[in-house]
């Protein structure tokens, strides 16, 4: 018989507390349920998702359900009515239609009562103060056994009074409420307080300690006694559960007597009759360690306690007869092997190891020194082995052996095996690399004698060189046209473009005459600017001290040396094998191999004087160069480099190169490093911050290296040599001090043809871009791109 679902409210009075009276129990009994269950529609009006489908609610029994909710309205389970009888089965409809009629009556009267006992204990509970004088409501624990669903699997279901889901609750963070009841309505937050509110609750609330918060609902609860001896048994690692005995009585599944006939006839395994693997592995460490003497028998501890009881000797200095006993059992070194015999220590050796007459003669010559002989002895033939006699040396070939062994100091040697490859540094690959100069573009010809020095326009838009011809040429770089020509009187040896960029004039060292001249190209601002300037001497007040006059004299060129462009002539009292400028354009050095203490000069171009920085010969000097950056003077010896300070005026640093001959050195425009090229063959990188000797020392021509030079823009330098090549490498300067640079060989051109032993004799790079100019021998200048 179908029978509709009868809902009867019960309110669950709270249980009294094991606390004072005063405190606790009259507000309990104060409060009462509130119960949120909305009134069960008929099945007929049924609004769930199965929509459309008629269903009946059927039961066989004739109990009433029951349903129970906590102090705040949630629902907790539901139980069986005890009064209820099992007569409602024979009802008939008339009867079910009054009951609807009665029940209905009674849930709207049941409703207005909920109502009125909510709001007095929303309002009961609004009341109640807290020590922050905010409303935090605690929920008492709820009994696992009493929730309907506490045996279900559903996540939507854990907590009911929660109707979210299984949700991340990080989501609502942000918002005031934690999600949507099954009404859709917002499921408010409750008022969270500050840290002084916690401080306020924890002096003045009893039950802090026991008040837990609840991550679903953000409410706290309660916890009970049960609660917490239930945790403080699981935290001391006992069972959660009192009433369970672990040591409960032992219950014998089987007999432990002997029984006449066995339960399986199964066959004894193999192992069951084969000795113990892990005895006998117990007795071999047994064994080792008597051995090695960490394990004694009884024998042996009861001697040493004899000798323990007897007098003691002490032995004044340490002799080496335990170290060798513990090395020969710890490290034993096995006597060399004897060479096994080979077919001419055969009794039937074959006829080409027997000697001839003249073998045999030189063998028995050699009879004083038996250390020239191949052999030891000299093979001889049998017909078998029967018939070969005693060897008579046996013995005494014994003996030797015995000395040797005994003798012979042996110790393990070890053997590195080091493959090739680990030995050659990981480089990158050169395409990584670029840009760098790979083939060559133009050639420069005009001169009729061999090309010694060469240098660009700080625009990159024009080129000067100077030749044994006694001229000095003007290139246009872009189409190699020679635009002037300037005639000297003597051999060109070296020129040098001034590198400040509001000046155009170029530095020209021919015989004991260092000419400025202005070669009247580019901007004719610049020129007029560079005319003006050289045009009169500036007055000077300081009187020069002999020395320097007797070296140097400063003079305005003549009517037919100004038509050339020649400027001023600065005249030395020995040739002039090398000039360098300043970086600023106002300075520059000239060096005079011969001129002994005098060799290396200053020349400032402003006011028109030279200074002579050295009193003394420090050596035959080759080179000099100025620091781009800090006021460092770098001077070249044959065979080592020092650094001056012109500030202090004092030496700063003395580079040893460890090389025959000095020719040329080239410094990175950061000023750290610095790169020398030598007549021996080498090419030497110094880290000037690092060490005194080369950091790297490379050796990739094979004759004497004439220039190297540094690119001011891209990592890459270049040196020429006497075998006609022009090799191009790749050098990386980081910013990280700790980090050594990279130098990587890119790209060898040789296109120079070679003349009288000479091959390259200046390189050079352009301001710009990844391009190298390099004069040769053969009367030409060549450019690589």
């Amino acid at each position: 018989m179908t029978k509709k679902l009868t809902i009867k409210r019960k309110v669950k009075e709270p249980e009294p507390q094991n606390e004072a009276p005063d405190s606790h129990e009259s507000s309990d009994n104060e409060e009462e349920e509130e119960d949120l269950l909305q009134a069960v529609k008929d099945p007929g009006e049924d609004s769930t998702d199965d929509e459309g489908i008629d269903q009946e609610y059927q039961t066989d029994s004739s109990e009433d359900l029951e349903f129970e909710s906590d102090e705040e309205g949630n629902y907790l389970g539901r139980k069986v009515a005890e009064g209820s009888s099992g007569d409602d089965d024979e009802e008939s409809a008339e009867d079910e239609e009054e009951e609807d009629d009665a029940d209905a009556k009674k849930s709207s009267k049941n409703n207005d009562e909920e109502a009125a006992t909510t709001s007095m204990s929303i309002k009961k509970s609004q009341e109640k103060p807290t020590s922050s004088n905010k409303v935090v409501p605690v929920v008492p624990a709820r009994d696992p056994s009493k929730v309907e669903y506490a045996d279900s699997d559903t996540s939507d279901e854990e907590d009911i009074r929660n109707t979210v889901g299984n949700i991340p609750m990080h989501w609502y963070d942000e918002y005031k409420h934690i999600g949507y009841d099954w009404d859709a309505k917002k499921i408010v937050k409750p008022p969270k307080g500050d840290q002084i509110d916690d401080f306020l609750r924890k002096i003045e609330d009893p039950n802090f300690w026991r008040t837990v918060k609840d991550p679903l609902t953000g409410q706290e609860v309660l916890l009970t006694d049960a609660d917490i001896a239930l945790i403080k048994r699981i935290n001391s690692g006992r069972i959660p559960n009192e009433e369970h005995d672990e040591y409960a009585p032992w219950i014998e599944w089987f007999t432990s007597e002997v029984e006449k006939m066995p339960i399986k006839n199964v066959p004894d395994h193999k192992r069951s009759f084969l000795p113990s693997g892990s005895e006998k592995k117990t007795v071999s460490r047994m064994v080792h360690a008597l051995k090695m003497g960490w394990m004694k028998t009884t024998e042996e501890v009861q001697r040493e306690k004899q000798e323990k009881r007897g007098p003691k000797f002490y032995m004044l200095w340490e002799t080496d007869t335990s170290r060798e006993q513990m090395r020969r059992i710890h490290d034993p070194v096995s006597a060399p092997k004897r060479d096994l015999p080979g077919h001419a220590e055969s009794y039937n050796p074959p006829p080409e190891y027997l000697f001839d007459e003249k073998e045999a003669k030189e063998w028995h010559k050699l009879k004083d020194e038996p250390h020239r002989r191949k052999l030891h002895f000299m093979p001889q033939k049998f017909k078998s082995l029967r018939e070969v006699p005693a060897y008579s040396r046996y013995l005494r070939e014994r003996f030797l052996r015995c000395l040797d062994l005994y003798l012979c100091p042996r110790a393990k040697r070890v053997k590195l095996n080091i493959d090739a490859e680990y030995l050659i540094p990981k480089l990158p690959s050169p395409r990584d690399l670029q840009p760098f100069p790979t083939v060559e573009s133009l050639v420069y010809r005009g001169h009729t004698d061999l090309v010694r020095s060469v240098s660009v326009e700080p625009k990159g838009e024009y080129l000067v060189s100077g030749s044994d011809d006694k001229t000095v040429k003007i290139w246009e770089i872009a189409t190699g046209r020679c635009i002037r020509t300037i005639e000297t009187e003597d051999v060109v040896r070296c020129v040098a473009w001034c590198p400040n960029a509001k000046l155009s004039i170029i530095a020209v060292a021919t015989g004991s005459r260092l000419l400025l001249v202005n070669p009247k190209v580019g901007d004719k601002l610049l020129v007029k600017k560079t005319d003006d300037l050289l045009a009169e001497a500036p007055v000077l007040d300081v009187i020069e001290n002999e020395r320097i006059k007797t070296a140097v004299q400063w003079a305005n060129a003549e009517p037919a040396d100004q038509e050339k462009g020649v400027r001023v002539i600065i005249t030395h009292f020995k040739p002039i094998r090398q000039v360098t400028w300043h970086g600023r354009g106002d300075y520059l050095a000239t060096v005079m191999p011969e001129g002994a203490n005098r060799s290396a000069l200053i020349h400032q171009l402003s006011k028109r004087r030279s200074q002579i920085p050295f009193s003394k010969s420090k050596g035959l000097i080759q080179c000099v160069l100025f620091h781009p950056v800090k006021p460092c003077f770098f001077v070249a010896t044959q065979h080592n480099i020092r650094i001056y300070d012109l500030v202090k005026q004092e030496l700063i640093k003395k580079l040893l190169t460890n090389s025959k001959w000095i020719s040329g050195m080239s410094i990175h425009p950061k000023g750290d490093n610095l790169l020398v090229s030598t007549y021996d063959k080498k090419m030497l990188w110094f880290d000037l911050d690092l060490s005194t000797k080369p950091y790297q020392t490379m050796r990739l021509h094979r004759n004497a290296v004439r220039s190297v030079a540094f690119h001011l823009r891209y990592p890459l330098f270049a040196s020429g040599s006497d075998d006609q090549a022009v090799i191009v490498s790749h050098g990386m300067v980081y910013n990280d001090l700790l980090q050594n640079p990279l130098i990587v060989p890119l790209k060898k051109l040789q296109t120079h043809e070679k003349r009288e032993e000479f091959g390259v004799l200046d390189v050079n790079w352009h301001p710009v871009q990844p391009w190298v100019f390099s004069t040769g021998a053969d009367c030409t200048i060549r450019l690589f791109t």
